[in-house]
């Protein structure tokens, strides 16, 4: 059964930091591409970044980029997005989802996803 479990979220400050984790299992994730995904309180599901398989190439939301990074590491199975300067806008329910064949921002494209982590920043 593949499964993808984010941790990493909490409360902090505008202009802080937080790195959001998500690992992988129950198949090869190498292969994959991987995005994350948010949805804030009363609002639709919102792309945020993605990136492919080997994690040679990126793809971010206009209003992350320079901000987020999001990375890969096929060895451990696990996503990365490092989140700084972050603003009270970013607060939502951040998902981690896979899926195979190249990047998208189209959420309906990713086969697999996490339960989510919640990111709460305050002004």
């Amino acid at each position: 059964q593949a499964q993808l479990v984010e941790s990493g979220g909490g409360l902090v400050q505008a202009g802080g930091s937080l790195r959001l984790s998500c690992a992988a299992s129950g198949r090869t994730f190498s292969f994959y591409a991987m995005g994350w995904f948010r949805r804030a309180p009363g609002k639709e599901r919102e792309f945020v970044a993605a990136i492919n398989w080997s994690g040679g190439s990126t793809y971010y939301a206009d209003s992350v980029k320079g901000r987020f990074t999001i990375s890969k590491d096929n060895a451990k199975n696990m996503v990365y997005l490092q989140m700084n300067s972050l603003k009270p806008d970013d607060t939502a329910v951040y998902y981690c989802a896979a899926r195979s064949g190249s990047y998208s921002s189209w959420p309906y494209d990713y086969a697999y996803w996490g339960q989510g982590t919640q990111v709460t920043v305050s002004s």
